[in-house]
Formats: C-alpha cells, structure tokens, sequence
C-alpha cells in the first residue's frame, strides 16, 4: 500500500475520533435557560453557592435584579466568593449567612437571621451537597450524605416555608442527580450504620431529593409555592473531592474535557427557578432544561410519604 494511502487513512480515523468527541461535548453541554427573565426584587437563596453551578447560580440571579443571599459553611470561602460574585455580576445586592448543613443548630440559626433580615423569600435552591464521602456522621447524628444532601435541606426549607408561602408565587428547587437511579431508600438501615457504601449512600441522599420535592409538591398545593428536583447534568465542580486521587486520575480527569462547565450546569437550575412556563409545575424532575421521567422508586408515593415522615421526626419538626 502507497505511504500516502497510509497517511490518508490514519488521518481520517484521527478526523472521524475528533468529529466523533466534539459531538459528545456538544450533546453534554445540554441546553441553555435562553428566557431574558427578570426578577427584581425578589430575594433568593442558594445554599453552597460559594463555588461550581451554586455561585453560577448567584451570579445570574444578581444580574437578572434579584436579592441573592448566598448560604455556606466556610466562612473565608463564602465572604471571598460574595465580592467574586458582586463584582461579576455588577450588583451589590448580593449578601453572605453562614450555614452548615450537617448542622441542625447552624440551620435553626441561619432560619432566625434570615427572618430578621427579610420578610418575604420568592426562590430558595437546595444546592449544597457531598459525594461518594467515606462513611461519616453529622453533629446531630446522622449519615453524612444523607444528612447534609437531604435532612439539612429538608429542615432548612420547612422553616422557611412561612416566608416562601407569603411571597407566592414563589419556588423550591432541590438539586439531585441521575445518581439518584443507583439509590434506594434504606427503611431498615436509614443511617447506613449496619452497612456502609459511599456509593450507595449517595444514591440514597438523591433519591431522597426526588422524593422530598414530590411530596412535598403535593403537601403545598394551591399555596402558591412549587417543588422541583433536576439533574445538572456531570458537571466539573469540587463535588468530587472526596474521591480517592487514583480514581480521579484515572475515572475522572481523563474524561473532564465532556464535563459541562459550572455555567453550563447552572442553566436547568435557573430555567427551573425562573421560567414562566413553570410557575404552576410541581413535584417533577427536570433535566437540560427539559422534565424527565426519574427511576421508578422516585416515583413510589408509599416510600415519598414515608421518608417525609421520618424525616419530620428526625429534624424534630
């Protein structure tokens, strides 16, 4: 065979490889909130929003007029991230509470100023979250994942339902993940305290997301105030910090280029939080700025009413 029949055959599979990724990245990126919506005056809060689609989140939300409080637990982190997203986003109107979620106390906390400072709350984003961390508890108890993923916002949001009921219409945005999929919910062993996947128990904290959002969907229904969960989408944040530096190098760097970038992760959050065609949708699950059909033991009302349920008793509510 001629050398330069060679060439021609090694470059056009070397082509065809490059065409073949560039339209991998193209579908992952998924689509963009588009909608010139605008919410001045009206206040939101967006927990872990001092990095990845939480300070995207921040950032949009400022430029589109809103009040935004940002809610997270390291305090340096959190004051360096407001003057990053007041600069950003040109507004001032951009303020910093701090809050721990794997803390009942901090939570109860971060209620009591919020409601000294404001009267009304139009959007809250349950967006803070841990992953695939080794087995660890809470202050108060319970598994971490678990327990910061959903309890922490499950406590958070029902202290703030006063406010979001007294700004209707307003909205709940719990941010989940496919990984919910992977996950079932543990009546036997909740805590993961008898048997202990980090996996597993991340599978078990993003259902519960689902689960909360349709439940309590229903619970507020003809409030004014809708529930809904998402997906983001593989996004390249920090969320993957407690992953073992093997795995990261090998599982996840290799493939980062396909990540969505934080910008890009933050669009079905903010079309969630923002469209108009939304205003009267509850209790689903979105994706690319599209609803989708989550796992079938998402959609189990027996088990959505029973982890409401216990969780109330968990939190003591």
């Amino acid at each position: 065979m001629e050398w330069w029949l060679i060439l021609i055959i090694v470059l056009s599979v070397f082509l065809g490889i490059a065409l073949l990724l560039l339209l991998l990245r193209w579908y992952m990126r998924g689509s963009n909130y588009t909608k010139d919506t605008k919410i001045d005056n009206k206040v939101v809060i967006i927990t872990g929003a001092n990095t990845g689609i939480g300070k995207e989140n921040a950032i949009d939300f400022a430029k589109r007029g809103g009040k935004v409080y940002i809610a997270c637990r390291d305090l340096k982190r959190g004051e360096d991230a407001l003057g990053e997203i007041r600069r950003i986003s040109g507004s001032n109107n951009v303020h910093f509470l701090q809050l721990d979620l794997a803390s009942m106390d901090s939570i109860r906390e971060f209620s009591r100023k919020f409601h000294e400072l404001e009267s009304q709350l139009h959007i809250l984003i349950n967006n803070a979250g841990v992953m695939a961390c080794d087995k660890a508890y809470t202050k108060d108890g319970f598994e971490m994942q678990l327990g910061t993923n959903h309890l922490g916002h499950f406590l958070l949001t029902h202290l703030l339902l006063d406010l979001l009921k007294a700004s209707a219409p307003s909205r709940i945005v719990a941010v989940s993940s496919e990984g919910h999929r992977m996950g079932n919910i543990n009546k036997t062993d909740l805590m993961s305290e008898k048997s202990y996947s980090k996996w597993g128990a991340y599978g078990q904290s993003k259902l519960a997301n689902i689960l909360f959002a349709r439940e309590l969907g229903k619970k507020l229904e003809g409030t004014g105030v809708v529930v809904n969960s998402l997906h983001p989408g593989v996004v390249k944040t920090e969320l993957g910090r407690h992953m073992s530096a093997n795995f990261q190098r090998f599982f996840m760097k290799p493939f980062s280029f396909l990540y969505k970038t934080p910008w890009e992760g933050a669009q079905t959050q903010i079309c969630v939080a923002l469209d108009p065609d939304l205003e009267n949708v509850t209790g689903k699950y979105f994706s690319d700025c599209k609803e989708k059909t989550p796992s079938s033991n998402a959609r189990n009302d027996e088990t959505a009413k029973w982890l409401y349920d216990k969780s109330i008793e968990l939190v003591k509510l």
